[in-house]
């Protein structure tokens, strides 16, 4: 453009000095010389900020480590990880009972201590969106990713789960680095009740954090969900991505905490397992289990969690 300009410019000086010497005066005329309109460039819309390249760059880069030392396993367990059902009763109460970080505190880690157990007693209504930074094509693929998930979800827990149908409670939103505003925004209108520091988990969110689920309990029911939001990073990789769907998803539905003596198993912080593992599954076989009642203890769990895996295995050996 800055060429252009400049020759026009030239041109036009040319031509004024030429008719100081030679040229005839112009005839007089009323005609007016014709305006061109002035066109609007279209509209590029912007590409990623510099701080979601970073993160995406990040993230590949702890996909490609993860993957070179033979962790993210996709295979939900195999010979090399034997459980048995004393490792699955032991697994469960850790994982159900127990919470990662201290409600109400933000990222502060728990107290150490078992409350009482939590789940969904209604059906479970996926929702997924999108920030604006999520191109389209990747917004299909989410979307099939997570009904493809929650349809495993229901016939794993024997519980009414779907996606993408009827009124929402299960909230999964997919943004990035440069949707914060207006995910901040979103989490506001669909948890009015959420205070500053359930807020600020999703503000401040570091990137040690890859992904995050909030579930909320029912006014004077504690123990029982109504509501959960669960934020997946734009910026992850596509392993990652799916990584993050299965265990917020699965975390979502009530087994809330990590336990590293957990294998196979993704509610394990070391990264081994990628995607919900057959004890995973397990796991929330027996926590959708009508005789697991919301606000039970471990000790009222433990006898009926020994009676149920006992049954399933054809009786005590």
């Amino acid at each position: 453009m800055r060429g252009l300009r400049a020759s026009g410019g030239i041109v036009g000086l040319a031509l004024m000095v030429l008719a100081g010497c030679d040229a005839p005066a112009p005839p007089a005329t009323s005609a007016r010389p014709s305006v061109r309109p002035i066109v609007a460039p279209p509209e590029v819309a912007p590409g990623p900020s510099a701080n979601s390249l970073a993160l995406a760059s990040y993230y590949q880069r702890v996909e490609s480590d993860l993957l070179s030392r033979g962790l993210l396993r996709r295979d939900g367990g195999g010979p090399d990880t034997p459980y048995t059902d004393t490792d699955v009763m032991r697994n469960f109460e850790r994982i159900a009972f127990y919470d990662e970080y201290q409600q109400g505190a933000g990222y502060r880690p728990s107290s150490g201590r078992a409350g009482g157990l939590r789940k969904w007693v209604g059906p479970v209504r996926m929702n997924v969106e999108f920030g604006a930074s999520v191109p389209e094509a990747q917004q299909a693929e989410d979307r099939r990713l997570v009904a493809d998930y929650a349809a495993r979800l229901a016939r794993v827990t024997r519980h009414p789960i779907s996606a993408g149908g009827g009124a929402a409670n299960f909230h999964v939103l997919f943004m990035g680095e440069d949707d914060r505003d207006a995910m901040l925004a979103r989490i506001r209108q669909l948890a009015p009740e959420a205070g500053p520091n359930t807020i600020g988990i999703f503000r401040d969110m570091p990137r040690t954090i890859h992904c995050l689920v909030v579930a909320f309990s029912g006014q004077g029911e504690d123990h029982v969900y109504r509501r959960a939001i669960a934020l997946i990073r734009a910026e992850h990789p596509p392993l990652m991505r799916q990584s993050c769907v299965h265990e917020e998803l699965a975390q979502g539905l009530g087994l809330a905490d990590d336990f590293p003596g957990a294998r196979p198993s993704i509610f394990n912080d070391d990264d081994e397992f990628a995607l919900l593992t057959s004890q995973d599954e397990e796991l929330l076989w027996l926590l959708y289990h009508p005789d697991l009642k919301p606000g039970m203890t471990p000790d009222e769990a433990r006898p009926i969690l020994r009676r149920l895996l006992d049954a399933r295995a054809g009786g005590p050996v």
